[in-house]
């Protein structure tokens, strides 16, 4: 499968737990133990700065009391998912200086079974597992059961997957989706894009709807506006900004990328004919609250003309599990050791 690596030296193991559970950021690791099915425990947050790498994360978080405390045997089997491209055995972090090699670290950590998978891989496995409380329903029907499933998600760039069904299982897409080439809806939005070619050949969807995307697209609107006495905002300070309403231009701002992802999202649908529903996650959207239910969104997801009605059916959710990943790379990590326990018998 793209987008994911698994390392295993092909041995059996008479159990799986405990399991090593983890969601690698530029800034955080976040760990869990699996004990039980989808039941995690000792979840904690490292700091990537504190590590000089990977492993002693990994060994600083097995060692902690909170784990040693319910922990009674070794971790044999492990998955990561990391915000990150993961093509073949080496990973080399974009967002952080960690580098490692899959099959090293596993040998290191003395798993059994290690498997490293791309962030929004793991997000989009998640999907089938969130319970009724861990999602919110923004517009749509009901989702068509055995469907495919898409998943959009802006955050420091803008992540794309969904999953496919296969049988009884599901198979995630690894996509780059993001990069696809912005289209505007509108007149303002066709002056963004001129003034987004100014500073860039290709203006990517991710270019304007994803954190660095709001911040470009604050200061555009300030130079349309011609104002010359405004500060300079981070993604953060402009949504809440717009949130409390002290700023027009943030305000704006926020309503434009609402609008923008709700038209990306809709071409997603399309695309993967996702009638089992479209999922949001991502930094950002769930930061957003009421303002992003009542934004343009859902307007511009269903506005594709001839196929109005058909975007209409198709509901749409915003992820608010707090750890959906861990979810994801415990699906994953159970559909590889079913494999392999098939491989060796």
């Amino acid at each position: 499968m793209n987008g994911e690596m698994l390392s295993n030296n092909q041995k059996k193991s008479d159990s799986i737990a405990p399991r090593l559970l983890a969601d690698i950021g530029g800034t955080n690791a976040r760990f869990a133990l699996e004990l039980h099915s989808q039941e995690f425990t000792a979840i904690a947050v490292l700091p990537c700065n504190a590590y000089p790498d990977l492993q002693s994360a990994i060994a600083a978080y097995l060692s902690s009391p909170e784990v040693v405390a319910v922990c009674s045997s070794a971790v044999k089997n492990a998955a990561i998912a990391i915000a990150n491209p993961v093509d073949g055995d080496m990973v080399r972090m974009t967002n952080h200086h960690w580098t490692f090699s899959i099959e090293a670290l596993r040998l290191a950590a003395g798993f059994d079974n290690l498997v490293v998978v791309n962030d929004f891989t793991a997000l989009a496995m998640a999907l089938p597992h969130l319970a009724a409380h861990e999602r919110v329903q923004i517009g749509g029907g009901k989702p068509q059961a055995s469907r495919a499933i898409g998943l959009i998600g802006p955050g420091t760039g803008l992540g794309v997957s969904g999953i496919i069904p296969s049988g009884a299982h599901w198979v995630p897409l690894s996509s780059e989706g993001g990069h696809v080439s912005f289209s505007p809806s509108n007149e303002i939005e066709i002056e963004i894009l001129r003034q987004v070619w100014k500073e860039y050949p290709h203006a990517s969807a991710e270019r304007l709807i994803s954190g660095m995307g709001l911040e470009l697209m604050y200061r555009i609107l300030v130079q349309m506006d011609e104002q010359t006495d405004v500060e300079e905002m981070s993604a953060a300070d402009i949504t809440r900004r717009a949130l409390d309403g002290s700023c027009d231009i943030c305000i704006r701002t926020v309503d434009y990328f609402c609008a923008m992802l709700g038209t990306i999202a809709g071409n997603l649908a399309v695309t993967l004919g996702a009638t089992g529903g479209v999922y949001i996650g991502g930094g950002i959207v769930p930061r957003l609250g009421e303002f992003f239910t009542r934004s343009a969104f859902r307007q511009r997801f269903e506005a594709k003309g001839r196929f109005t009605d058909y975007l209409a059916q198709i509901p749409t959710y915003l992820i608010t599990a707090e750890y959906p990943a861990f979810l994801g790379v415990s699906a994953i990590l159970n559909e590889r050791l079913s494999l392999t326990v098939h491989t060796d018998a």
